[in-house]
């Protein structure tokens, strides 16, 4: 697998070198350095910003339907091209091939539905209450220029959400994507500029976080940030835009939990719940980290999801037979550490995994943990890794009682045979997301948001596209 040369877009040109010098990107999977990436200092970041004024102008008057066309020609590079975007996210971030592969594929899906939904930014009509008046029009305007900032987690699908929001919607974009997986964001990039996006409607820069999202947020031209990662950061980015009046929605994390009741099938809940737990080796927002099980049968199952967690092959993504690949850095590992150490000092038992895995690269168990003191760290924060915690639970209140017990409030999901027991634990469970039966709660259709620490506001859906617009209301008299 070839990794490509390393280059930022800057107010409608590629540079390879930058005043903020350059820093390495490293293979999770082998620990090798991969590409040197440039970093933008203030001045490439302000041209960034500026730029994005005459792109907005030149992009918001382009129709609706030229808009569409332009993104879904995007979208179809993306998947002419999904061997090698897959290759590279693989490299650069660690998990298994099939999944990156299906990561880009998913992008593609997420550009082509936004483009179509930006053809329906209906308005609408109010009828005047007095004489005189014609109409009363309500109207969806694009926000202006936007800045992004994207994790490494999903380094095709989550720039997907914000550059195919805010495009649709006519805005132009300052992305920076996260530096440890630069390249799936720059091959995305010139798919959306050969497919017609104008050149300085839309750029790309990495650089130290802390600044680069500072003088982004800080910069006249930028009218809308939107964040997804950690809630500390997130609290930052936000209280900062707030200072500016701008518009600003996050996607801040999570921590899952999955509600088993006692009508439900376990050996059901087990295939669905090894996968879905260990999927990108737990980096997901919404991975499912807490599982609450009948007391009855805890001790059976959290010794069958050990054995199927145990048997899995992890290795490095490139591998046909990985099914779970390395952590995407080294910080990961630690606190994975951590959060097992903090765990089993505090009396709960480790059924299986704990530890860093003795080879080249950021490699951590498959991890769970049984009867975890409620004090414990890995049930109050959010492990972002591969551990799973197996708990009990005597009445089905208790178990929802728990599973609301945290800040965070993005995914969650249960099980059971019985419709009065969905219909109560889709109710009752506080989460933006909550999935029956299934895990598949992330769709192009659907909006993805949290509710208290998770997040503000929501991405991907109609609803989505609506965080990159403003409402004019236009009230036209008679003339006299």
């Amino acid at each position: 697998m070839d990794y490509p040369e390393l280059a930022l877009h800057v107010a409608g040109r590629w540079i390879t070198r930058a005043s903020g010098g350059e820093r390495p990107v490293i293979d999770p999977g082998s620990g090798r350095t991969l590409a040197l990436l440039p970093l933008a200092g203030a001045d490439e970041v302000a041209a960034a910003a500026e730029a994005a004024v005459p792109g907005f102008r030149t992009w918001r008057t382009k129709t609706a339907l030229e808009r569409c066309s332009v993104l879904r020609r995007a979208a179809d590079l993306m998947r002419q091209r999904i061997d090698a975007i897959a290759a590279v996210l693989t490299l650069e971030q660690g998990k298994p091939l099939a999944e990156s592969r299906r990561e880009v594929g998913l992008a593609a899906e997420v550009i082509d539905f936004q483009a179509e939904e930006g053809r329906r930014l209906y308005g609408r009509v109010v009828p005047p209450r007095v004489d005189g008046i014609l109409s009363h029009q309500v109207l969806r305007r694009p926000v202006g220029p936007v800045a992004a900032f994207t994790p490494w987690n999903f380094p095709a699908q989550l720039p997907a959400r914000k550059l195919a929001s805010a495009l649709a919607a006519g805005c132009s974009v300052v992305l920076k994507p996260a530096e440890e997986t630069p390249a799936t964001a720059m091959l995305m990039l010139r798919c959306l500029l050969e497919a017609g996006v104008p050149a300085a409607a839309v750029s790309m820069v990495c650089g130290d976080p802390a600044a680069v999202s500072a003088w982004l947020i800080d910069h006249p031209a930028i009218e809308k940030v939107s964040f997804t990662g950690s809630v500390p950061v997130g609290q930052l980015l936000g209280e900062r835009a707030a200072r500016h009046v701008k518009r600003y929605t996050a996607e801040l994390g999570g921590h899952a939990p999955v509600i088993v009741a006692e009508d439900a099938d376990p050996a059901f809940v087990l295939k669905l719940a090894v996968a879905a737990k260990f999927r990108n080796a737990g980096q997901v927002c919404a991975s499912p980290i807490r599982f609450y099980l009948p007391a009855a049968w805890q001790p059976r199952f959290a010794a069958d999801f050990a054995a199927a967690a145990r048997a899995l092959r992890v290795g490095a993504g490139g591998d046909p037979a990985t099914q779970m690949g390395p952590l995407t850095h080294a910080r990961r590992v630690d606190d994975m550490q951590r959060f097992v150490d903090d765990a089993r000092d505090q009396g709960a038992r480790v059924l299986c995994g704990g530890a860093r895995i003795d080879r080249p690269g950021c490699y951590f168990e498959a991890t769970v943990l049984a009867d975890v003191p409620a004090q414990a760290r890995v049930l109050r924060d959010e492990p972002f890794g591969p551990i799973a915690v197996i708990q009990p639970y005597e009445r089905l209140d208790d178990a929802i009682a728990a599973a609301n017990a945290t800040r965070y409030a993005l995914g969650a999901y249960a099980f059971t045979r019985e419709l009065h027991t969905a219909h109560r634990l889709a109710e009752e469970i506080e989460a933006g997301m909550v999935g029956i039966n299934h895990f598949g709660i992330s769709q192009p259709e659907l909006p993805f948001g949290g509710w208290k620490a998770s997040g503000l506001g929501s991405e991907m859906g109609p609803e989505g596209l609506l965080h990159y617009t403003e409402v004019k209301t236009v009230t036209l008299g008679a003339p006299s």
